[in-house]
């Protein structure tokens, strides 16, 4: 589904990111790890074509991605859930999820599942997103990144902030997500125990290189919990 090859990425002289070469498939997690300020946030960021990448390359369900704008690549089907949630405070929880819909054709409906994987949301749709709790924000914001119907779902550190019970509702809803088979999913997080939970595979940065990579059945004996403390 992701394929990405020899990417590089920089913020005037530093070189953020160095030669990121991976692949998310349809149907499984793969989650990146890391200590802040490694990269993860950028590589996302870079994906999304908010930032240019600055040699390499993107390609997403066989197309080249790598200089197309951030909206074609919505329209292609990749969703993001990016670090902070970034919900639109002053609009409702509907109207905050009809933006999602905003590159599918007009008079699209918001998909029912939505509200089948956090019932929340539909209980609240006309409280406006910014009196939300930061749980019920998240929530949010994965929903309108489903809205779409991405093929693709990236999510930038959703367990950031989030109380358990929660967190554990969003792992229900990841690992559905995945079961269903046709989506691949990409997740970075810091919380080590909900990527071991999830991963199918992971990897994980230090100064924007991948140090180790494997299945997520095998991260405790990979060390991976180590080479995030050290």
């Amino acid at each position: 589904m992701l394929k990405v090859a020899d990417l590089n990425q920089y913020y005037g002289g530093s070189h953020i990111l160095r030669d990121i070469a991976f692949e998310a498939p349809a149907g499984k997690i793969t989650s990146v790890l890391g200590r802040n300020g490694v990269g993860k946030t950028t590589l996302l960021k870079t994906l999304m074509g908010l930032v240019p990448a600055k040699s390499g390359s993107i390609h997403f369900n066989g197309a080249d991605i790598t200089r197309a704008p951030s909206h074609e690549r919505v329209r292609a089907g990749i969703g993001y859930v990016p670090q902070g949630r970034e919900i639109f405070p002053r609009l409702t929880v509907a109207e905050n999820l009809l933006m999602g819909l905003a590159a599918r054709p007009r008079g699209t409906a918001i998909p029912p599942r939505i509200f089948e994987m956090f019932p929340v949301l539909g209980q609240m749709m006309g409280r406006r997103g910014g009196d939300l709790s930061g749980g019920q924000q998240q929530q949010l914001a994965i929903g309108r990144a489903l809205a779409c119907g991405p093929r693709l779902l990236i999510l930038d550190e959703p367990t950031e902030g989030i109380q358990p019970s929660i967190i554990k509702d969003i792992e229900r809803a990841i690992r559905a997500l995945a079961a269903d088979g046709d989506m691949a999913i990409l997740l970075v997080e810091q919380y080590y125990d909900f990527a071991r939970a999830l991963s199918d595979h992971y990897l994980v940065m230090e100064r924007g290189e991948i140090i180790l990579r494997g299945e997520g059945k095998n991260m405790d004996a990979d060390g991976v919990r180590g080479a995030l403390a050290v």
